[in-house]
């Protein structure tokens, strides 16, 4: 088993009232790198510091982390469009980072993108691939992407109360920039990434036809971005099983309707309930509602509770966030939250 996090950024993020991923837009920039940073090596090497929302609430990487380390999986990174250079090793699909959805093109390198990371699904030797994400703003492009495919669903958020409304807003502008109506690319996936999406949705679109049309098992690891993944393949004529992993915190929420949404668009959905309760108080952030998902956690705890291991994995969280967090890195923990939009 892989597991692949496509790391990315969309100037999305930037739009005020959307996304907790940072204390400030320059530290957002840093996220997905930094998180990338954190999978590979279980440190940042090279960006600022380790991720965390403004109330210390701590990047999903570190979870993901913890279940790589205690159970054992191969990762690979992709550059999706990172704004910010990255220390951990990483596979180019020719991705630059997303302009504002409320542009009229602000995802021109989607469509190469899509094209070249599917020969990158089709290519990794591992039978199993399960796909995550970071990318703030992230689930704004998501809603994009649903409009434009003409899928009505709802996308969670990081926030403990959701700005849905402003996100529809955020969409709205973006359709009318485009020229589209809802459900104008319909059957025409890479058309909705480029002009309603970011840089990560079309990287992980691809990836997931490249490993269906190769017969790989394939797992969609995280919350609604996911959701906008999968509907992104379907619409591009993949009928190989898929199913997508997430939190209790996402799956929960009667707002998102997370598994009606899921099985509707062919996805069998496997939900964990990672017991935050029970684990460090630094991520207690979690059970109040903040983060939720992102940087493939939802898979990693499926993992880890079909081993028998999620205590362990909630321990090794911990220990993780101490040195991680709590001790700060070169004195600071700052750099942003890929918890802001990641869900």
């Amino acid at each position: 088993m892989r597991l692949v996090l496509a790391a990315g950024s969309t100037e999305t993020a930037r739009i005020e009232g959307l996304s907790a991923a940072g204390a400030d837009p320059e530290a957002m920039a840093y996220t997905p790198s930094a998180d990338a940073e954190v999978l590979a090596y279980g440190d940042v090497v090279r960006t600022p510091s380790v991720p965390v929302s403004p109330t210390g609430t701590p990047t999903p990487a570190i979870v993901t982390r913890a279940g790589q380390e205690v159970v054992g999986f191969d990762v690979t990174v992709v550059d999706a469009g990172l704004a910010e250079p990255t220390g951990a090793p990483t596979v180019s699909v020719g991705a630059r980072p997303g302009e504002d959805v409320r542009e009229a093109d602000p995802v021109p390198t989607a469509p190469g993108a899509f094209l070249a990371a599917r020969d990158v699904g089709r290519s990794l030797p591992d039978d199993h691939l399960v796909l995550a994400e970071t990318v703030p703003g992230g689930t704004t492009t998501a809603l994009g992407v649903l409009r434009a495919l003409g899928e009505d669903a709802a996308v969670s958020s990081s926030l403990p109360t959701n700005p849905i409304e402003r996100k529809r807003e955020v969409v709205a502008d973006g359709l009318a920039a485009s020229g589209l109506d809802a459900g104008d690319c319909e059957n025409d996936p890479r058309e909705a990434v480029r002009r309603m999406g970011d840089p990560v949705l079309a990287t992980l679109a691809g990836v997931a036809t490249g490993a269906l049309a190769a017969g790989k098992r394939v797992t969609l690891a995280g919350g609604t971005q996911q959701l906008a993944v999968a509907a992104l393949a379907r619409h591009d004529g993949a009928t190989g099983p898929l199913d997508v992993a997430t939190t209790t915190y996402v799956a929960d929420d009667d707002a998102v309707a997370f598994r009606e949404t899921a099985r509707r668009l062919d996805c069998e959905p496997t939900v964990t309930d990672p017991q935050f309760d029970r684990a460090h108080v630094g991520f207690g952030g979690y059970v109040g509602g903040e983060a939720k998902e992102g940087v493939g956690m939802g898979g990693a705890l499926a993992l880890a509770n079909a081993t028998g291991e999620l205590a362990a994995v909630r321990e090794r969280a911990g220990e993780l966030y101490d040195r991680l967090v709590d001790a700060g890195v070169d004195g600071s923990t700052d750099a942003g939250s890929n918890a802001g939009d990641a869900p």
